[in-house]
C-alpha cells in the first residue's frame, strides 16, 4: 500500500480527495525556495505536530527527535545537559529539524562546526511505497554499506517522509567571545576575513553585511545596536577559557590594526547574543523596507569573497536594483539578496529581476561556486538547475528519484520534474 494510500485510510476520504496522487511534506512550512509548496493537487502533509524530544543522552551524545522539534528548542534542551548541537540556521526559533534535514541547514556556527548533515547519525523514513526505513542509529560513527542518511539529508522532501531523527551532539563549549566591527567599505571586511584566516585562526562563526543590510536594521524599529559604518564585521570564538581568552586578544589587535570604525567586545553569553541579535534580524529588517526581497544563498570559493561584493556593487548599479549583501563569510556563503520593488504587481520587474539573477549565477558558476549552500533547489532555482549541474549529476539524480519513488508522489513538479507533459490533477 502507497504512502498517499494509507494517509486516504487513515484520514477519510474527506481529508484527503479520491483523486489525491501527490505527498507535499512540510515540518513548518517556512522555507526560501517553495520546496513544501504543492504545484499538484494532492496531500499536503505537515509534521509540524510531531513535535516531541523523545531522548537527549549525555553519555551517548544523541539527542532522538521528531521532525516538528523547533531547532531553538531543542538547542536549549541539550544546553541544559551540557550538550551543544551546533547547526544554528538564522531562523532557529522557527524552523524545524526536519525542516533541516531536508535542505541540510547551515547557519553561522557552520565554519567551525559543519551543517546538518555532519550531525544526522540515524533517520527513519517512511518511502513512497509505505515502507519504513531505519538507517544509522545512536552511534557516532558507521559504514555500514552506503550513505544513505547522506542521500536523505538535503533531499528536500523528495525521497521519503522523515518521522524520526537521531542527531550527534557535542561537549558544550565552557567559554564564547564575540568581536563587532564596523569598516568604511565591504571590501575592507572582506579583506579582514582573509587575514583572520592567514594568522591561523579558525572561528566559529565569521559573518559580514554591507551598507544597505545596515540601513534597513537602522530603519527597522525592531533592530538594536546598529554600529556605525558601511559593513560590519562579527567574529565568534569558542572554546576553553583560557583559550579563548588567548584568541580574543589576537584576534581583537588584529582587526583593531585595519582601523575599523568602530570595535567592540563581548566576554559572555549574554552580551554575546546581545551583539548577535542584530545579525539574526537582518532578514526581517530587510523585509521591512516594504521591497520583495529575493534572498539568494549563493557560495563562492573563499579566494573570491572580495570579487563577489564587487560583482554585486557592479551588478546593482547595471540593473537599478538595491541589493544586500550578508552572511557566512568564513566559508563563502553569502546572501545575496537583490530588493525589487513592485515586484508582485509588474511582470517588467520580475523580468529585471530574473536577468540579474541569471547574471549572479553565471559568474558564480564560473568562479567554481554554487547556486545555493543552505536553502535549496525547490521551485526558486529550478530555472538554473541545468545550469549548475552536469548531464551525468541529473541523470543520477533521476535514476534515484526513480528507484524510491516511481510514480512520483512525493514533492512533484520541482526541480527533478522531467520535461514533458505533466499528469493531470
Amino acid at each position: 500500500m502507497s504512502l498517499v494510500e494509507q494517509l486516504r485510510q487513515l484520514l477519510g476520504n474527506n481529508a484527503v480527495a479520491n483523486d489525491a496522487e501527490t505527498l507535499d511534506e512540510h515540518s513548518g512550512g517556512y522555507g526560501y525556495v517553495g520546496s513544501c509548496v504543492p504545484v499538484r493537487s494532492g496531500v499536503a502533509l505537515s509534521l509540524a505536530r510531531m513535535n516531541r524530544i523523545k531522548d537527549i543522552n549525555f553519555e551517548d551524545a544523541v539527542a532522538v527527535v521528531e521532525p516538528g522539534v523547533i531547532t531553538a528548542d531543542l538547542k536549549r534542551a541539550a544546553r541544559e545537559k551540557k550538550l551543544f548541537y551546533p547547526p544554528d540556521p538564522a531562523s532557529f526559533e522557527h524552523c524545524t529539524i526536519g525542516g533541516n534535514v531536508a535542505t541540510n541547514a547551515g547557519g553561522p556556527r557552520c565554519l567551525k562546526y559543519g551543517v546538518t548533515r555532519n550531525y544526522v547519525v540515524g533517520l527513519e523514513i517512511v518511502l513512497a511505497n509505505g515502507e519504513v526505513l531505519r538507517t544509522g542509529g545512536r552511534v557516532h560513527k558507521n559504514k555500514t554499506g552506503f550513505d544513505l542518511i547522506g542521500l536523505f539529508t538535503g533531499s528536500e522532501g523528495m525521497l521519503g517522509v522523515t518521522t524520526e531523527i537521531i542527531l550527534k551532539l557535542l561537549p558544550l563549549p565552557p567559554s564564547r567571545s564575540t568581536i563587532s566591527a564596523s569598516f568604511t567599505t565591504m571590501s575592507e571586511a572582506a579583506t579582514t576575513v582573509q587575514k583572520i584566516f592567514a594568522l591561523g585562526f579558525l572561528p566559529s562563526s565569521l559573518e559580514i553585511a554591507d551598507h544597505f543590510t545596515l540601513e534597513a536594521a537602522r530603519q527597522d524599529s525592531g533592530a538594536t545596536h546598529v554600529p556605525a559604518g558601511n559593513a560590519h564585521l562579527l567574529v565568534d570564538l569558542d572554546g576553553q577559557e583560557e583559550t579563548v581568552d588567548v584568541e580574543m586578544g589576537k584576534v581583537r589587535d588584529l582587526i583593531a590594526s585595519r582601523n575599523p570604525t568602530t570595535l567592540e567586545i563581548a566576554n559572555n553569553e549574554a552580551d554575546c547574543e546581545r551583539l548577535w541579535a542584530l545579525r539574526r534580524q537582518f532578514s526581517n529588517s530587510l523585509r521591512a523596507t516594504g521591497l520583495t526581497k529575493l534572498n539568494e544563498d549563493i557560495v563562492v570559493p573563499r579566494s573570491r569573497l572580495v570579487d563577489l561584493i564587487q560583482f554585486a556593487e557592479a551588478l546593482s548599479a547595471r540593473s537599478g536594483f538595491p541589493i544586500a549583501c550578508f552572511g557566512h563569510a568564513g566559508d563563502g556563503n553569502i546572501h545575496v539578496n537583490i530588493m525589487a520593488d513592485r515586484y508582485n504587481r509588474e511582470e517588467v520587474v520580475r523580468e529585471k529581476v530574473q536577468s540579474a539573477l541569471d547574471q549572479l549565477f553565471a559568474q558564480v558558476l564560473a568562479w567554481g561556486g554554487v547556486i545555493t549552500g543552505e536553502h535549496g533547489i525547490g521551485l526558486a532555482k529550478k530555472r538554473w538547475w541545468p545550469d549548475a549541474t552536469s548531464d551525468v549529476a541529473r541523470t543520477l539524480h533521476q535514476a534515484i528519484k526513480r528507484t524510491l519513488d516511481p510514480d512520483d508522489i512525493l514533492n512533484p513538479g520541482k526541480f527533478l520534474d522531467e520535461e514533458g507533459p505533466q499528469r493531470s490533477a
